[in-house]
């Protein structure tokens, strides 16, 4: 039961990366980053559920884990659609590509 899960965190992890590669929209790679972040959340609580035997305190170690993944991941959403926001009103656009024209 536990290889199900590894398996959509796989799966979870593999958009993700593809999306953060393959896109130049900088929203569309936040939302692979936060697939990222959904893929790890899902390992902690899989291994907690799994690994640590029933009745054992640290068994809910993994859940809060993965609730601090969760804070971690609005906070850095906030921010860097902050950031995007900016470039947009600078640029008239979110292509990452022009990003270089910072260093001007």
């Amino acid at each position: 039961m536990l290889q199900t899960y590894l398996f959509v965190s796989s799966v979870l992890f593999a958009l993700g990366l593809f999306g953060v590669i393959s896109r130049r929209n900088a929203v569309g790679m936040l939302i692979g980053i936060e697939l990222i972040l959904n893929a790890a959340s899902l390992n902690f609580v899989a291994f907690s559920h799994f690994i640590v035997p029933f009745g054992d305190t640290k068994r809910e170690a993994g859940q809060l884990v993965s609730l601090f993944v969760i804070i971690l991941a609005a906070c850095e959403a906030v921010v860097a659609l902050a950031i995007v926001y900016a470039l947009y009103r600078h640029y008239n656009s979110i292509d990452v590509e022009q990003i270089h024209t910072l260093k001007e």
